[in-house]
């Protein structure tokens, strides 16, 4: 006898109802193992071939699996740091009841973190006017040391302009981050003496409607996934 039919269930043999609940059991448990796993993987930027153009754009036709929504959203962390005009910028605040998407990330790098930024301002571009000027993008360095308001403005402006870019103090980044359940560590230098930062490559947004982060993207999301998901983020909509 096979093996596989020896210990095949009567389940084997679900209503399209039930097939349809056990796929929805699988895609929540895929997602908390996700998070788990977002938790612990971190990325140094630059650790690959710097020959490589650092700023293009990713326009992959998109596979269906970039957006991860989440079982349970996660609250906007409570942070209070200093924006591109050297003012205070108190997050929960200024994106209160806003479409949001955050990243964490820094200028030095040269492939996730543009590559990311460039992908979001191509399919922010794609948004009609009116619910391009609902969207906040922020940007939080996880090297501040390097990322003064002033580096970050000028990083920003050859992204997108309207993007907001904050620093400060890196405890308290990496404790922002830390309530995603992004891991930020301290930025090092590499065996070539060149520092890097090593962070998650996660891009979490944030409900209008809850505020809290319900939708998680990962470094293989590209122009055409958020160009596909934004109108509905936008809204606060699962896509």
């Amino acid at each position: 006898m096979n093996s596989t039919q020896s210990t095949q269930s009567p389940r084997s043999t679900q209503s399209p109802r039930s097939t349809r609940s056990t796929r929805s059991t699988h895609k929540k448990l895929a997602a908390a193992a996700l998070l788990a796993a977002a938790a612990l993987t971190l990325t140094a930027c630059g650790g690959g071939d710097e020959k490589k153009p650092v700023a293009d754009v990713s326009v992959e036709t998109d596979s269906g699996k970039a957006a991860t929504v989440l079982d349970k959203a996660f609250e906007k962390p409570d942070l209070v740091l200093t924006d591109t005009r050297g003012k205070k910028y108190d997050l929960r605040e200024e994106t209160k009841g806003k479409p949001t998407l955050i990243y964490f990330g820094y200028t030095h790098c040269p492939d996730v973190c543009p590559l990311t930024m460039n992908n979001i301002a191509v399919a922010k571009k794609e948004l009609p006017k009116a619910d391009q000027d609902k969207l906040k993008v922020v940007f939080v360095t996880t090297d501040p040391k390097r990322d003064t308001p002033g580096e970050l403005g000028k990083w920003l402006k050859g992204v997108d302009a309207d993007f907001t870019g904050l620093t400060g103090d890196f405890a308290t980044i990496q404790a922002g981050a830390r309530q995603m359940g992004i891991t930020v560590v301290p930025p090092k230098k590499d065996k070539n003496g060149k520092i890097v930062s090593m962070h998650g490559k996660q891009v979490m947004a944030f409900s209008p409607k809850t505020d809290g982060g319900y939708v998680m993207y990962g470094e293989d999301a590209t122009a055409a996934d958020y160009t596909k998901d934004l109108p509905k983020l936008v809204k606060g909509e699962t896509p």
